[in-house]
């Protein structure tokens, strides 16, 4: 498959990761061996609100880039997926319990408690738990400078998503060199802990918009804070715009850190049937909704709604094929529910 399509100007940019996806989900059949990651989600969660990026990832030679072919007939620009040298564990398990519970371990196990054949193309897997190792060390899969199309850089608005420390700290810096004016970043759980504490400052200061998960941001925050909204203003005044905490209870815990507004935005209430990919939908569609709007809140919005599509099925473009008129639908209905905090 050719990485290298021609195109007008890149105005949205997204970077992540590509994985072989195995996927247990609530209700279904298994997943097994397909198209996943959080760069196809958050892609997806963009292209909802109809918009097309630009693709940074690394893959190793033996990756199944036609997997990606839907990406490509739909405008995005897919000359940042670099196949590099050497080998790069891109498998990824996921066994669901409910919408906040995932098993990320022990794949043999699971299979077997729900009854289904072991995948062959499984054999060996051992998820990589990072979060004990503190290192700002690239890894194979880190991205490089060399990595960003030069193109890429004239891209105003830019999404990354979760990934190791030193991607995180490169990717803002240099994108704030070029065109990007609006650049959101999503927290992973391999720093967020209370060793990366004195990196944390470093990390946010070129960002638009912060977006974690509840879970992730009381991890960081242990002895220190636990209420929600004071962590969400000592983390904004290190220099994000906006901080969105994603809470399994409350639905999106939105900080306006200029303007000191707060809201909640809850979860649009849609049957859930494979919760993979959803917070990397809302961080596309958050994105989408920002740019239209330059409206937090609205953004968070969008976002809420790209996750409610992406929840009802399984595999990264079932969302896609959704009815027309359903995303602006419920985005009528969710407006109404939106509660600001004073």
């Amino acid at each position: 498959m050719n990485l290298s399509q021609p195109g007008g100007l890149i105005r949205f940019v997204i970077a992540g990761i590509l994985n072989r996806d195995f996927v247990l989900p609530l209700s279904g059949p298994p997943q097994v061996d397909v198209l996943g990651g959080n760069l196809p989600y958050a892609a997806v969660g963009l292209q909802i609100w109809d918009e097309t990026a630009g693709l940074i990832a690394r893959v190793d030679k033996d990756y199944p880039l036609d997997w990606l072919s839907r990406f490509e007939s739909l405008g995005f620009d897919l000359s940042g997926i670099k196949a590099v040298q050497g080998p790069l564990e891109s498998r990824r398990f996921l066994a669901h319990a409910d919408l906040s519970t995932t098993y990320t371990q022990n794949p043999v196990q699971h299979f077997a408690a729900r009854g289904l054949t072991y995948p062959q193309n499984l054999l060996g897997y051992q998820d990589k738990d990072t979060r004990s190792n503190r290192t700002i060390i690239p890894s194979p899969q880190s991205l490089q400078i060399s990595d960003i199309p030069d193109t890429y850089l004239e891209g105003s608005a830019v999404h990354i998503c979760p990934m190791d420390f030193y991607s995180h700290l490169l990717l803002p810096a240099v994108f704030r060199q070029g065109q990007a004016t609006t650049i959101t970043l999503a927290s992973d759980s391999a720093y967020m802990s209370p060793s990366y504490w004195e990196e944390i400052p470093g990390l946010l200061s070129d960002l638009t918009a912060f977006i974690t998960t509840e879970g992730e941001i009381r991890n960081l925050f242990q002895g220190r804070q636990t209420d929600l909204w004071k962590m969400a203003g000592e983390l904004g005044a290190l220099g994000p715009e906006f901080v969105v905490i994603q809470s399994a209870s409350w639905g999106y815990c939105l900080l306006d850190v200029h303007n000191k507004k707060q809201w909640v935005v809850p979860d649009y209430q849609s049957r859930v049937v494979d919760p993979t990919g959803r917070e990397d939908a809302f961080a596309g569609g958050f994105l989408a909704g920002y740019r239209k709007n330059y409206d937090p809140l609205e953004a968070t919005l969008w976002g809420s709604i790209a996750a409610s599509l992406i929840v009802e099925g399984s595999g990264v473009y079932f969302a896609l094929d959704a009815m027309p008129g359903l995303r602006d639908a419920r985005l009528l209905a969710l407006r109404e529910l939106v509660r600001e905090v004073t």
